[in-house]
């Protein structure tokens, strides 16, 4: 079979669910790929910074790296701004999602709200509260995102840094998506 016959999900067989359910199987085991080449192609200007986004994501990862963080947290350190270009006003909810079935809760956590926690270091120029992540200050994951940020989110728009490759951390991506998804509650 290449493909199956139904033009409803309704009218589809036991025997066309299990077919498709081999071939997205197939398809999620290269999501590493998918990820990786659409991370290559974040190489354009970050308008108005001095680095691009996928600078960033590197620079934010190298530090990860030398701060000794666990291969899980550097390979989110890298994705966390994956989303800026396709969905800038909630890219922390769009990197978490990526990265959701292969990560703790508390990674996902932080990847998620690492927007509202970054703000500390600029809202209060445009208006805005810098303060505002302090409504999560009794949830658990709350200190470890003032980290995130603080140390390798905040810090890593510098041109000048002597930043790791994307090949170096190729092989911790490959080994996070491939791991068996999560099957914590998923609301």
């Amino acid at each position: 079979m290449e493909t199956v016959s139904f033009t409803r999900m309704e009218d589809g067989t036991r025997e066309e669910y299990e077919y498709l359910t081999e071939m997205e199987t197939e398809y999620a085991n290269d999501a590493a790929d998918r990820v990786l080449d659409y991370f290559r192609g974040l190489d354009q200007t970050l308008e108005g910074y001095t680095i691009t986004r996928q600078q960033h994501g590197l620079q934010s990862a190298t530090r990860a790296v030398r701060d000794g963080a666990s291969e899980e947290m550097v390979v989110a350190t890298l994705l966390h701004d994956i989303g800026d270009a396709l969905a800038s006003n909630n890219h922390g909810e769009f990197a978490a999602s990526i990265l959701r079935p292969y990560v703790s809760e508390e990674t996902y956590w932080i990847v998620k709200h690492h927007g509202i926690f970054q703000a500390y270091y600029y809202a209060h120029h445009m208006g805005g509260d810098r303060n505002a992540r302090d409504r999560y200050q009794d949830h658990p994951c709350y200190q470890a995102t003032i980290d995130f940020c603080h140390k390798w989110d905040q810090t890593s728009f510098d041109p000048d840094y002597d930043t790791m490759t994307l090949e170096e951390f190729e092989p911790m991506v490959r080994r996070i998506f491939a791991r068996e998804p999560f099957q914590y509650d998923r609301k």
